[in-house]
């Protein structure tokens, strides 16, 4: 399967997007970061999806203000937070740092298999912040689906209204998911990817596929006969996202030869950019910086 990039110039002169929406997305992509139509974005929501333990790793990493240098210096193409740190964190950067304003989020302390997008922001809010895109978690297949749908429906009118993009992060959750082959299977996030396009995402966020034998026979065919590589996989998911540019999420931590490997497989398939959190920030200041550096010297290679 071949993935086919679409670009955001290609989407521009589609008019696919609003005015407000292209320029929004014409300053990440071409004013910020790469600048050549390739996508780094560095994630912050982490404390409240996962709590402080993800910052023990490297102490530092608790001031958000350390994510802010570290996406300013190394050159990102966005910042994704949540309301607290967008308003008492961005004040020092802005004009020079993009803003990806979350408008929800849960803890993890109950259960995924109800998993709910509890709203915490508003896209009015993040037009008062100058934030240059909304982020919202959709959870695909779990029983909260119904208010889920409402919410993400009543955001991205909004978004349509104010000019605003909206990033899904799409993300298989539930009993139903787990019984057909788990959150991380190629018929869970190829939904997902499908899902997004449906409700109207104008950028959307994926986890890569994981194929796992013991896995293969719950989900529906043919993807209980499809064994793909992360290349082919992601390239499946573009093609399912249509013109919904993809961004593949970095998730936990990883060695630096498996997330560079990663990378350039994704970009290779069709994505438009990465959104690396913990692989990032997790690490000492100077080596977060060698590592964006070398994900540059792979993303130079993919503009449009």
């Amino acid at each position: 399967m071949a993935g086919q990039r679409i670009s955001v110039k290609e989407l521009l002169e589609k008019g696919v997007y609003s005015q407000g929406k292209a320029v929004h997305l014409y300053r990440i992509f071409y004013e910020h970061g790469p600048a050549n139509g390739t996508g780094l974005f560095l994630p912050v929501d982490q404390g409240l999806e996962h709590g402080p333990v993800d910052f023990f790793p490297n102490p530092p990493s608790v001031d958000p203000d350390f994510q802010c240098r570290l996406a300013l210096e190394g050159k990102f193409s966005a910042i994704e937070f949540q309301p607290g740190p967008s308003r008492k964190y961005m004040r020092d950067y802005v004009g020079r740092l993009p803003l990806v304003y979350k408008l929800s989020g849960k803890t993890n302390i109950p259960s995924d298999d109800e998993a709910i997008s509890c709203l915490t922001g508003t896209v009015e809010e993040a037009c008062e912040l100058g934030a240059d895109a909304v982020g919202y978690t959709l959870y695909v297949g779990s029983p909260t689906q119904e208010r889920d749908f409402k919410q993400v429906t009543a955001i991205r009118r909004e978004c349509d209204h104010l000019g605003m993009p909206l990033i899904i992060w799409s993300y298989p959750r539930g009993k139903a998911v787990k019984a057909k082959g788990g959150a991380d299977s190629l018929y869970a996030v190829d939904y997902a990817a499908r899902v997004a396009c449906e409700l109207g995402a104008d950028v959307v966020k994926l986890n890569v596929p994981v194929f796992k034998d013991e896995d293969r026979p719950n989900q529906p065919a043919p993807y209980n006969q499809l064994r793909l590589d992360t290349k082919a996989a992601v390239a499946k998911l573009v093609e399912s996202a249509g013109r919904v540019p993809v961004l593949i999420a970095g998730g936990s931590r990883i060695s630096d030869e498996d997330l560079l490997l990663k990378a350039e497989a994704c970009l290779e398939a069709g994505a438009i950019g990465l959104i690396f959190g913990r692989n990032i920030w997790q690490r000492k200041f100077a080596d977060a910086l060698a590592m964006a550096k070398r994900i540059h010297e792979i993303l130079a290679r993919f503009g449009r």
